[in-house]
């Protein structure tokens, strides 16, 4: 198949809707326009994809990180990630609205227990400090809730997953999107366990990409 081989007006075009400001352009040459939009292109990314709200949203969580308590019960989680939007840049400002249900299965609809806001550094990283979620019938996955907004951007709502939930029999591939529960395979994390001060800890990864509004 004849591959398309890209203009220099379409690689003009790519670099103007990346948001890149080429001066002088009469006397850039097509080499520096193509290493260009080659640099673009390797930043862009996907914007992570939305899940349900669900109905135990509730507004007004505090502004804290460690959503955990010393002794409830439940396996200690750090959830760890950045937040990014779809050019690749650190978005700044962004908050995390973020909560869970109890190692029972059970949200706190009274009270802030495992709910929280997160503000992320100015690196775009950011951590959570709580306990792996229970199971409950409507929604047997253990997972996490994220409603993320930052100026500039699209609100996010959106989900996170365990590759060691028993729910996906041992075969997350196979088994993510079983009885219609987890929509994304990409949001089901690879969980790593290792020791903490006093107790093993489990740890994933969760990044968050987001659309420029």
């Amino acid at each position: 198949m004849k591959r398309h081989r890209i203009s220099r007006r379409e690689m003009i075009e790519v670099c103007i809707s990346q948001g890149v400001l080429v001066a002088g352009i009469a006397s850039v040459s097509q080499g520096d326009l193509l290493a260009t939009w080659l640099q673009n292109e390797a930043k862009s990314q996907s914007p992570t994809t939305p899940e349900p709200l669900g109905p135990f949203y509730r507004k007004g969580a505090p502004h804290v990180k460690i959503l955990r308590q010393p002794r409830d019960p439940g396996f200690p989680l750090r959830i760890t990630g950045k937040v990014w939007n779809t050019r690749g840049d650190v978005v700044q400002n962004a908050v995390l609205d973020v909560w869970h249900a109890d190692f029972y299965g059970n949200y706190d609809i009274n009270g802030y227990k495992y709910r929280g806001k997160i503000h992320p550094e100015a690196d775009g990283s950011y951590s959570i400090e709580t306990i792996m979620p229970g199971h409950y019938q409507d929604r047997p996955a253990q997972h996490v809730h994220y409603l993320i907004t930052a100026p500039g951007h699209e609100t996010l709502v959106t989900q996170a997953y365990f590759a060691t939930d028993p729910f996906f029999e041992g075969n997350v591939d196979k088994n993510f999107s079983k009885n219609g529960v987890v929509d994304n395979r990409e949001h089901v994390r690879s969980v790593t366990l290792y020791e903490g001060d006093a107790t093993a800890i489990a740890a994933i990864t969760f990044d968050i990409v987001l659309k420029r509004s």
